[in-house]
């Protein structure tokens, strides 16, 4: 008879995949925390390629939701988040002038 385990196993739906399969790249340009420049660390593909990557295994419909996600949102470039972060700040720290 099998002793049961006191640790916990939580099972993932969707468990984030090896960092060298092209499958990690898709999971990373979905994932909104994670910036082009840090799977270009990971991955060595630059924001370019992995347009092309997400392009060839998307669904034109998909894909064309990504493009329009990742166009608007400025936490997948580095330089955009922290220019609208400052932006933020700058906008809190005069309201709270006035």
């Amino acid at each position: 008879m099998k002793k049961k385990s006191f640790i916990p196993h939580t099972k993932v739906k969707n468990p984030e995949p090896e960092t060298k399969d092209e499958n990690w790249i898709i999971w990373a340009g979905w994932a909104d925390r994670i910036t082009f420049e840090e799977i270009k660390d990971k991955t060595g593909k630059n924001e370019s390629e992995v347009i092309k990557i997400m392009r060839k295994n998307l669904k034109p419909s998909s894909f064309r939701l990504w493009r329009k996600r990742v166009h608007n949102k400025s936490i997948k470039h580095r330089k955009k988040f922290q220019l609208s972060r400052k932006k933020m700040v700058e906008k809190i720290k005069i309201d709270l002038i006035y």
